[in-house]
């Protein structure tokens, strides 16, 4: 199956996304016996980690609200895992995203739930995620914007509980981290070729360690953020992107941008380039910088 429909569009990916999909456990009798599942689970993985990154880069959202899909609508999975025998542990999951959108509103929230027992019957995992998403345009340009991200580590309480576990980590890792950020976000520029979107706002972060668990206390200070999305396709063939994120707090200041070619080689073959820089205040080294490549052929 040719594959160079990634540089169009994500379409397919939420057509997938709409439906109940179910892994089946072998892909030949006999194939979990001698480890062939486990090996063609691993390529699935891959061939996924490649196709998100470039369903990211051809930016859905670069025209606008004018294709979303309306009404409610949303997914749902859970996995639970439970072993006897040799080892005796369990592990549970739960995900999902529901959105809504109306008209010029579009808004989605997902929730992620996991939880773990390690072979002696404690836990190692208990760890709730909650993320926030809207945006109302006012027209074609203008619109604006609410992001929100809440998580929960149950593990955290500040008291080393099981073996290896350091005790000044404890003490500094987070149990909770939240953020609601909202403002107005700008089309600058929106033709067939071109893209490109603004926007900037106000956030409030709340945060508390394990040693502030301890003591029933917390902290919540202002950030600001900003951000930057940049598309231009040159011709059919080759398109490019830069994405720019900013957020500035009392804590630390935190920048990210990520520079992206992409190339349709010929009708099997596509390829992306990115280059990612990433800077925090806080840090000793504080920049980091990543050089990415993505390759898909179809045949």
């Amino acid at each position: 199956m040719k594959q160079v429909t990634l540089l169009t569009g994500t379409a397919a990916l939420l057509a997938a996304l709409s439906v109940p999909a179910f892994a089946q456990t072998e892909i030949a009798t006999g194939a979990d016996a001698v480890g062939v599942s486990a090996v063609d689970d691993r390529i699935t993985d891959i061939e996924d980690a490649v196709t998100d990154d470039f369903d990211r880069s051809a930016d859905a959202d670069r025209f606008g609200p004018a294709d979303r899909r309306q009404g409610l609508f949303g997914n749902m999975s859970l996995s639970y895992t439970g072993r006897t025998g040799n080892t005796e542990n369990q592990d549970f999951a739960l995900a999902g995203r529901v959105s809504y959108n109306q008209a010029p509103f579009a808004q989605s929230l997902g929730l992620a739930i996991e939880f773990g027992e390690d072979d002696n019957g404690n836990k190692d995992q208990e760890e709730v995620s909650a993320i926030y998403d809207a945006q109302y345009y006012f027209n074609d340009q203008f619109y604006a914007f609410a992001l929100g991200r809440f998580q929960i580590d149950g593990l955290v309480d500040g008291v080393a509980n099981a073996p290896g576990d350091d005790p000044a980590e404890e003490l500094t890792d987070l149990r909770r981290d939240g953020f609601l950020g909202f403002g107005p976000g700008y089309r600058i520029i929106n033709t067939d070729t071109t893209t490109w979107r603004v926007q900037a706002g106000v956030g409030v972060r709340y945060t508390q360690t394990g040693a502030q668990y301890l003591s029933d206390d917390s902290d919540t200070e202002t950030g600001y953020i900003a951000s930057s999305r940049l598309y231009h396709r040159f011709n059919e063939n080759v398109f490019i992107t830069n994405d720019t994120d900013i957020l500035s707090s009392d804590a630390n200041d935190i920048a990210t941008n990520e520079f992206g070619v992409n190339f349709k080689v010929s009708d099997q073959l596509a390829t992306r380039m990115s280059y990612t820089t990433e800077y925090q205040s806080d840090r000793a080294i504080r920049t980091d910088n990543t050089l990415g490549l993505a390759v898909v052929y179809g045949f």
